[in-house]
C-alpha cells in the first residue's frame, strides 16, 4: 500500500525523538497553564512553582487530574491564558448542569488545529482532487468547523453542508461529484434507508471514503456501513476540551486511531484506583494537550474507555495508536447490579443482517427491579404480516443479548424508519429509573 503522510518527518519521527519534542511542549504549556487563575492555585497547591519542576515526562504524574466540572467551575475565563483580545474563537459544549465547558483559541490554534486535522484526512488517502460534503452540525459543536478547516487545508473542495435534510444532501452528492463524507456513524446508516426510499441509485454517487465520529461505534456498525453504501469508513475520535476532531484518527491500514503525540500526552488509568494500567490493558483515556496556548488543559479526565496497541502499525507511523473506544466510564448502566455498556448491545445487534440500522435501549423501573428493554428496527426485506419469522427473530436477540451481557432484556422490533434520528449524536439510551425515584 501506497501510505500517505502529511507531515512524515513528525509522523515517523524516532520515538526518543517524539518524546524529547513532548517534554519540551509540556514545559511551554504549564508555563502557559500558570497564566490561567485555575492552574495557577492548582499547580501551586500540587508543588510544582514552574517549568523546572519537570524533569521528566515521568513527572506529569505530579499533576493533579483535571475534570469536566472543573471547567464548569472555572466558567467562563477561569482557564484562559491569553487575554480576551487575542481570542478569535470559542466553541462550547453544554451539558446536564447547563453551564457549558468553554475552550478559547488564538488564531495560532486555529491553525495548528487545521493542520492536524489536515495530517488525520490526508492520511486516510483523502486529497485535494476530492470533493469533501461534511455532513455535521457547525456552529458551537467542534465537528463542524473542525473538519472543514481541515479539508481546505488539505486543498478539498468542501461542501459545508451541516447536518439532517437526505434529500438536498443526495441532491449535493450529485451535482458536485462528492467523493467523502463525515457524519454520524447513525446518519451514514440513516442515509442508506433514505436513499432506498428516495430512489437514489448508489452508481450515480462518486462516494469513496467516509469519517464517521462523534459518538462510540462498533467494527459491526462500521462493516455494515461499507457494506450498505459501498465506501471505506475511518474512525475518528476527538473531543471539544482538546479542540475538537482531529486528536486521533485511523490511516490506510484501518487498525486503531493513530493519537497525535507531538500535540497530546495520552495516559491510560483505571477509573476507579486512577493508577496506570499495564500496556494492552483497557483504562480511562487521559489528555493533556501540547498545541494550544489560549486554553491549556493538563491531564484531562476523558471518562472515554480504551487501550493502547502495542505494536506499532504497519504505516510506520511512531505516534501510538488508540483501540477503539468501548465506551465511557460515566455511560455504564448498572442494571439490577450488572455493569451493561450500551456498546455491547450494539455489537449484538449490528452484527444481525435481519436488523435495521437503528436502536434504543430503554431502561426503566418494574416495581422494585429494573427492567431493560432493546427497540430495533428490522430490515426492511422483512415483513409483519408473518408473525413466526418475527417471534424467532425477538428470541434469537434476546438470547444474543443474554449471553452478551447476562441479563436477559425485552426485545422489541420496530419497523424499518420508524425510530427517530437526531441530526446531532444519536440517542441510544433512555433511563427513566431517575425519574421514579
Amino acid at each position: 500500500m501506497n501510505f500517505k503522510y502529511w507531515d512524515p518527518t513528525i509522523e515517523k519521527m524516532p520515538r526518543l525523538e517524539l518524546e524529547a519534542l513532548q517534554l519540551q511542549k509540556l514545559k511551554s504549556e504549564i508555563n502557559n497553564a500558570f497564566r490561567t487563575s485555575f492552574y495557577k492555585e492548582r499547580l501551586t497547591k500540587a508543588g510544582i512553582r514552574s517549568s523546572d519542576d519537570i524533569k521528566t515526562l515521568d513527572d506529569l504524574k505530579r499533576i493533579p487530574f483535571t475534570t469536566k466540572d472543573d471547567l464548569r467551575d472555572g466558567f467562563p475565563y477561569g482557564f484562559l491564558a491569553i487575554p480576551k483580545e487575542k481570542i478569535v474563537r470559542l466553541h462550547a459544549s453544554s451539558g446536564t448542569t447547563g453551564v457549558p465547558t468553554t475552550i478559547y483559541f488564538s488564531k495560532d490554534d486555529i491553525k495548528r488545529w487545521a493542520d492536524y486535522m489536515a495530517r488525520c484526512i490526508y492520511g486516510t488517502g483523502s486529497d485535494s482532487n476530492d470533493v469533501f460534503q461534511n455532513m455535521i452540525s457547525y456552529g458551537l459543536f467542534t465537528g463542524g468547523l473542525g473538519f472543514h478547516q481541515g479539508g481546505e487545508e488539505v486543498g478539498m473542495l468542501v461542501i459545508p453542508a451541516g447536518a439532517g435534510n437526505t434529500t438536498r444532501q443526495f441532491k449535493m452528492m450529485q451535482d458536485y461529484g462528492t467523493t467523502v463524507l463525515h457524519a454520524t456513524p447513525s446518519f451514514l446508516l440513516h442515509l442508506e434507508t433514505k436513499m432506498k426510499e428516495a430512489g437514489v441509485k448508489r452508481e450515480s454517487l462518486s462516494l469513496k471514503r467516509a469519517f464517521a465520529g462523534a459518538e462510540p461505534y462498533s467494527e459491526d456498525t462500521r462493516q455494515r456501513i461499507q457494506e450498505l453504501l459501498k465506501v471505506d469508513v475511518y474512525n475518528s475520535y476527538g473531543l471539544s476540551e482538546m479542540n475538537g476532531p482531529g486528536v486521533a484518527f485511523e490511516c490506510q491500514c484501518k487498525d486503531g486511531l493513530h493519537i497525535w503525540e507531538d500535540g497530546y500526552i495520552a495516559e491510560i488509568v483505571d477509573p476507579d484506583t486512577l493508577q496506570p494500567v499495564k500496556d494492552g490493558e483497557t483504562g480511562e483515556l487521559v489528555l493533556t494537550i501540547l498545541c494550544r496556548e489560549a486554553t491549556p488543559i493538563l491531564r484531562y479526565r476523558t471518562r472515554d474507555l480504551t487501550s493502547f496497541y502495542t505494536e506499532q502499525c504497519k504505516c510506520q507511523r511512531t505516534h501510538r495508536r488508540l483501540k477503539r473506544l468501548t465506551g465511557r466510564s460515566d455511560d455504564m448502566l448498572i442494571i439490577n447490579g450488572v455493569n451493561v455498556f450500551p456498546s455491547q448491545v450494539e455489537e449484538v445487534i449490528m452484527g444481525m443482517k435481519e436488523v435495521g440500522n437503528n436502536y434504543l435501549i430503554v431502561v426503566e423501573k418494574d416495581g422494585a427491579l429494573d427492567r431493560m428493554i432493546v427497540k430495533t428496527e428490522m430490515s426492511s426485506n422483512l415483513f409483519m404480516d408473518d408473525t413466526r419469522p418475527l417471534i424467532a427473530l425477538k428470541e434469537k436477540i434476546r438470547k444474543a443479548l443474554q449471553a452478551s451481557i447476562s441479563i436477559s432484556p425485552r426485545v422489541e422490533l420496530q419497523e424499518s424508519g420508524s425510530l427517530p434520528v437526531p441530526e446531532g449524536k444519536a440517542v441510544r439510551v433512555m433511563d427513566t429509573r431517575c425519574k421514579d425515584i
